[in-house]
């Protein structure tokens, strides 16, 4: 974990500024039109004034109506000329802020895909959405509303000091000192801000992080009766602190407002007395002391949304960083600079004295140790241990969702470091205990690992696997759309799918990842069949509990803490009378727990 964002905060970092310019680059058209429609705004709330003061002036010491009316008129033709440039300015400048944040969430999405296992087990979930959402939405609020928001203010703020000073300098003296109570105030105002709108983005963030969690992990909260623990932990300290964070911004946001308010009704209220005693005297016009009180009125927005674009750009340089935290991030898994393409393989994979430890933000883990295997193709290898063997590492390394410490890993002669992951990868097909079914239909489900395959290739693949039997009872057969995480499929049913999604990729290897754990026993005698069609003449890797896929491998690997301990057939290990004859005989007694060896197959 990095710092919070209270830490991150930065008043300026020109670096983070600079990139987020270079993203507006493609859009300076619409920069252009939204300054154009930013002068017309300008122009209007610095012509306004002066042309009331005058129809006031000149209609009142004339007795003539019509100059009033004409004063009026031209004021609300110049408010809308205002009014049409401000329109201009956001639907510009919102068009390139929407063009932007996708461009952003693109290249975020496309990084956080590439990034290895291991950026996945120190980085929450949560986290990483509150990135590509909120994080995203604060610099498009900053693209929209912000960078030529900032510069119209700005030129409202000493276009309207200027006038006013040709127009009176004694009554702009005024203004100043008015403005300068308004900047103190905002400075307090902006290093309160700054701290309580931080603290709503961080627990905001931590909320996200615990609702991924949550609602991801339903099923086994309910299993533990755990619903009253979680409700209490998030009611009594996550939204506890979202509450009071929301509730401290509100308060600054509150004394702020008002304060700037109390203050522009005093300062109207004083330049009315002092002017209007000074116009009875004769000498001030009404010209002038209208024109002043309409001035200083306006005087205090600009000032109260420069000071808000303050605290907003901060959130951008706290937002920046973190997003170009990610985007720069190095990727630990990436093709090297002379990386080829695998080409067709034939499944032959070599482990010579691989080693492989496990880097953590906190320390390394030594997982395997000097690991030497020789599979020849189209032999499936069952790996057997108790948990955290190292057994589901071995199947990464082969897949290369991590690099070898030490050693060399071959498939066919072929570095695996040394090829592009996607000629690596789409060779494999992999099947694990939970497999993961996306939205869409039980079709697209299935073609999940080869588009390209037409529906009767699908329907073929679904019928070797003997998911075709309950997909034709489905309301919509293979058209029926699968819910989240496939809640309205059985698990024995969603892996039925998976099975024949691995069987239509048509994979030269194949990895098991404890594919029938959660099978029941009727269904895995459906799918024995399909099994051994999916195994046939393809380099195979099986971690399973069950001996009926374990007894008939060509090769039985146990491994114990990153070792392996004994390799041989299920007949040349029981001879030995090592390890696995122990396992294999308490398992076929009685099945302990804590064994991978549950249970026999039927004969055995």
């Amino acid at each position: 974990m990095r710092a919070s964002a209270l830490e991150e905060a930065k008043n300026f970092d020109w670096e983070v500024t600079k990139r987020l310019f270079s993203y507006l680059k493609p859009y300076k058209r619409q920069i252009v039109i939204a300054l154009l429609g930013a002068s017309l705004t300008v122009a209007a709330n610095l012509v306004g004034p002066p042309l009331v003061g005058y129809a006031v002036d000149e209609g009142i010491n004339h007795n003539n109506i019509s100059v009033i009316g004409v004063g009026v008129f031209g004021y609300i033709i110049v408010q809308a000329f205002g009014l049409f440039g401000f329109r201009l300015q956001l639907w510009n400048m919102a068009q390139a802020g929407q063009r932007v944040i996708q461009k952003l969430r693109d290249e975020l999405f496309e990084k956080i895909q590439s990034f290895s296992m291991s950026f996945f087990s120190n980085y929450e979930t949560g986290r990483l959405i509150a990135r590509v959402i909120s994080d995203v939405n604060v610099l498009r609020e900053a693209i929209t509303f912000a960078v030529v928001g900032t510069f119209r203010d700005f030129m409202i703020l000493v276009g309207m000091l200027l006038t006013m000073s040709f127009i009176n300098l004694p009554l702009t003296g005024v203004a100043v000192t008015t403005m300068i109570v308004l900047i103190i105030i905002a400075n307090y105002w902006r290093v309160f801000a700054r701290k309580t709108y931080l603290r709503v983005r961080e627990t905001n963030a931590t909320v996200n992080a615990e609702l991924s969690e949550a609602f991801s992990g339903v099923r086994v909260t309910q299993a533990f009766a755990r619903q009253g623990y979680n409700y209490d932990r998030f009611h009594d300290k996550l939204n506890e602190d979202l509450r009071a964070a929301n509730v401290k911004a509100t308060l600054v946001a509150a004394l702020f407002f008002p304060s700037i308010e109390l203050v522009a009704g005093v300062s109207t209220g004083a330049l009315v007395y002092i002017g209007g005693i000074l116009v009875i005297e004769g000498h001030l016009s009404v010209f002038t002391l209208v024109t002043f009180v309409l001035y200083i009125g306006q005087l205090f927005f600009p000032i109260r949304m420069l000071a808000q674009r303050y605290n907003m750009f901060q959130s951008v340089m706290a937002a920046g960083d973190k997003i170009f935290m990610l985007l720069d991030r190095p990727i630990d898994i990436q093709d090297a600079p002379d990386a080829v393409e695998l080409p067709t393989i034939q499944g032959h994979v070599k482990f010579d004295h691989v080693g492989f430890t496990y880097k953590t933000d906190s320390e390394d883990e030594m997982v395997l140790h000097d690991v030497s295997l020789d599979i020849p193709a189209g032999h499936t290898v069952a790996l057997v241990g108790h948990t955290g063997a190292g057994k589901s590492t071995i199947i990464k390394l082969i897949m290369r969702m991590y690099d070898i410490t030490s050693g060399s890993l071959t498939i066919d002669g072929y570095e695996v470091s040394k090829v592009t992951q996607q000629s690596l990868r789409r060779q494999m097909g992999v099947v694990l205990q939970e497999s993961h079914l996306f939205s869409g239909t039980v079709m697209d489900n299935i073609r999940y690992g080869r588009l390209e395959a037409t529906d009767d290739e699908v329907i073929e693949a679904a019928k070797a696997v003997g998911a075709d039997e309950f997909v034709a009872k489905l309301e919509q057969g293979y058209q029926t759309e699968i819910r989240e995480g496939g809640s309205n499929l059985s698990a024995g049913q969603k892996q039925l799918l998976a099975f024949a999604r691995a069987l239509l990729a048509d994979p030269r290897i194949l990895i098991l990842d404890e594919a029938t754990s959660s099978i029941d026993t009727q269904t895995e005698k459906i799918i024995q069949t399909a099994l051994q069609r999916l195994l046939e003449g393809r380099t195979s890797f099986v971690i399973a509990h069950r001996l009926s896929t374990i007894t008939a491998a060509d090769l039985i690997v146990v491994m114990d803490h990153g070792e392996i301990i004994e390799m041989g057939t299920h007949e040349e290990l029981l001879k030995l009378g090592g390890i696995y004859h122990g396992l294999y005989t308490m398992a076929y007694a009685r099945p302990l727990e804590g064994t991978l060896l549950e249970e026999p197959a039927s004969g055995d």
